[in-house]
């Protein structure tokens, strides 16, 4: 049977079978040290007359542990008090030479390289950190919704293109020629369907994909802890929230400024740090690696257009303040209307945003005309929650929390593909397939589509 490394300090004097990467090789002539890593850790390996092996082959150790002698103890590894004495090597697969070195931070390779041979550069002991913690915060969160009777539902990634307010990847239909679906830039609308439904208190890891321009912390895709909840206040949802991020964040040893977070009105906020993201740590703070929470409320619900129309500061489905309400569906005061919206900053990023939401249909009908949408182009695109809302919807509100953005903060990482497996690359190429590529006349003729050429696209 497979031994881990990290198990062998419990092995000693046993014969044991190791399988892992070489790490390093110290050839002394008479005899060669190797070490071997697995997901683990790494481990001293020493024989004589190993068979041809290079760095980063996959190979299979059979051999016995010793307790190393008090002098050559490595403090630096947790299995340096013990080494692996080879009495037999296995190549499994032997490695070419790699086109970077995985033994770095990495930040001084070129990107594009980098996430050309993605699997390689997670190899890399920073980003495999980066991984692991990622999968240990959604664990956690997962662990706390489910004690406060959340179910988790999956919603479609094939949907309709509707304004959400970033453009929409479409993907055409073989099916229906000329048609075509969207895939999701949230899951907003499925999961206040859901509430309809009964469902009352729902969650899920969501995937993401919006078409606009990457930046550090954005990208055409990412993933979020999305939830939605029946009968609840928007301080319920809020502290709900907040509550989930303690516990995930205690649990991956993260250290927080303040709790609980405070809250401050986006009409302060703008006033005083001049902008409704910012970072409230002290320069101490900084250099401890800890987060700052707060929450920001009480945004405009509109907002004027570069054309000088209406649109929307969040998303269409907002409540707006019971207050302004009235206001609202008398298409008065719109510059004044404030929304339910509320928004979860941390160290100068958004990572986490909701609100209470619409649930008669006159309002957020109202919402659409206020941004100059004939009613038949309203019902065309959201007829169907219009008509749901007629069947009884509760009052209900929810949050998305961006945790990729949130352990960019823990973690100290500058770009949102740091804490992504296979992402995109800052000018939007998809790590390590040449995506986005061209089709085949055969299959463009099976959807009914023909290419026209198109000017370049700008370098972004």
């Amino acid at each position: 049977m497979r031994t881990l490394v990290k198990e062998t300090l419990e092995k000693i004097g046993q014969s044991v079978t190791l399988n892992g990467w070489v790490d390093s090789i110290r050839d002394h002539g008479k005899i060669t040290f190797l070490d071997l890593r697995d997901r683990s850790g790494k481990i001293q390996c020493v024989g004589k007359d190993l068979p041809k092996v290079t760095t980063e082959s996959v190979v299979e150790i059979v051999g016995t542990v010793a307790k190393r002698p008090e002098k050559l103890i490595n403090p630096k590894l947790p299995t340096g008090s013990v080494e692996m004495q080879i009495e037999k090597v296995i190549v499994q697969s032997l490695s070419k030479e790699l086109p970077f070195p995985v033994d770095t931070e990495g930040y001084e390779i070129d990107e594009e390289l980098r996430l050309k041979y993605r699997y390689l550069d997670l190899r890399r002991p920073r980003l495999r950190r980066n991984i692991k913690v990622r999968s240990e915060y959604v664990q956690a969160a997962r662990e706390y919704l489910f004690t406060q009777d959340f179910t988790e539902v999956e919603t479609p990634l094939l949907t309709k293109s509707t304004p959400e307010g970033s453009r929409d990847f479409i993907v055409p239909s073989r099916l229906y020629p000329g048609k075509f679906f969207a895939l999701p830039q949230s899951p907003q609308q499925y999961k206040q369907l859901l509430m309809t439904a009964g469902v009352e208190r729902y969650f899920q890891l969501a995937r993401c994909l919006r078409d606009e321009d990457p930046r550090a912390d954005r990208g055409f895709e990412h993933t979020q802890i999305d939830l939605e909840m029946s009968f609840v206040t928007r301080e319920e949802v809020m502290k709900l929230i907040e509550n989930m991020t303690i516990y995930a964040l205690n649990k991956i040893g993260a250290k927080i400024a303040t709790v609980p977070f405070p809250i401050i009105t986006y009409q302060k906020a703008i006033k005083k740090y001049h902008a409704d993201k910012f970072d409230l740590r002290t320069e101490s703070e900084k250099k401890a690696g800890i987060l700052s929470f707060a929450w920001v409320i009480d945004f405009p619900f509109f907002e004027k257009n570069k054309e000088g129309n209406w649109t929307f500061t969040h998303n269409p489905f907002s409540q707006p303040r019971q207050e302004h309400e009235q206001w609202l569906l008398e298409k008065k005061n719109i510059d004044r209307i404030l929304t339910s919206q509320y928004d979860l900053v941390c160290n100068g990023f958004e990572v986490g945003g909701g609100s209470i939401r619409s649930n008669r249909p006159e309002v957020l009908q109202t919402v659409f005309e206020i941004m100059g949408y004939q009613k038949d182009e309203i019902y065309r695109k959201f007829g169907h929650m219009l008509d749901a809302f007629t069947y009884g919807t509760p009052k209900h509100g929810g949050c998305a929390q961006g945790f990729e953005r949130l352990l960019m903060a823990y973690l100290g990482e500058e770009y949102l593909r740091e804490i992504q497996a296979f992402p995109q690359t800052g000018r939007g190429h998809t790590s390590i397939m040449d995506a986005p590529s061209e089709l085949d006349e055969e299959q463009l003729k099976e959807l009914g589509i023909s290419v026209r050429q198109q000017p370049k696209a700008k370098t972004v």
